[in-house]
């Protein structure tokens, strides 16, 4: 992914208002952010730790970003293992949170939200590179995707989520 400013970053967001942007607090590593193994910046809000923002470029390469609120309780606790729905990669099921997103416009003004399965860190780009490690339970499931097929994987499976926030 290519760098994005704090500018591009805060009037990317289709999903609250400008005020709530302008107020967001980016991660605090921003600085030192490895762009070149990120295919979307993901951050929890370490300003709101019930907040948690996703910034991914457009098919035209415009910056476009959703903020997420996290629960404030995990519901996957029963669970051993869970799956994100973006990466595919296996956790121990504290490392998947479901996150929802208000949906753009009136319709998310009116409280409609979606929600999603995802690595709770928002790391999946690292996960998918090997650069971060799943603490899992149970054994690895292997795959025999290359790095791109994951990739493309991960960005379709991103693709379809936001469209159903900004259609």
């Amino acid at each position: 992914m290519d760098p994005l400013t704090e500018k591009q970053i805060r009037s990317s967001f289709v999903n609250c208002t400008k005020g709530e942007a302008a107020r967001l607090r980016l991660p605090l590593d921003f600085a030192e952010l490895p762009w070149e193994d990120l295919d979307f910046l993901g951050w929890l809000d370490p300003g709101a730790p019930l907040r948690a923002h996703l910034v991914r470029r457009d098919t035209d390469g415009t910056p476009l970003g959703i903020t997420l609120r996290v629960p404030g309780t995990s519901r996957t606790s029963a669970l051993k293992s869970s799956v994100c729905q973006i990466c595919l990669t296996g956790h121990a099921a504290s490392g998947v949170s479901l996150l929802v997103a208000p949906l753009a416009g009136t319709r998310g003004r009116e409280g409609n939200t979606i929600g999603i399965y995802v690595c709770a860190d928002l790391a999946c780009s690292l996960y998918m590179r090997g650069k971060r490690q799943p603490r899992l339970r149970a054994g690895r499931h292997e795959e025999t995707l290359t790095l791109t097929e994951k990739i493309d994987r991960a960005r379709t499976n991103l693709d379809a989520f936001t469209s159903r926030i900004t259609a």
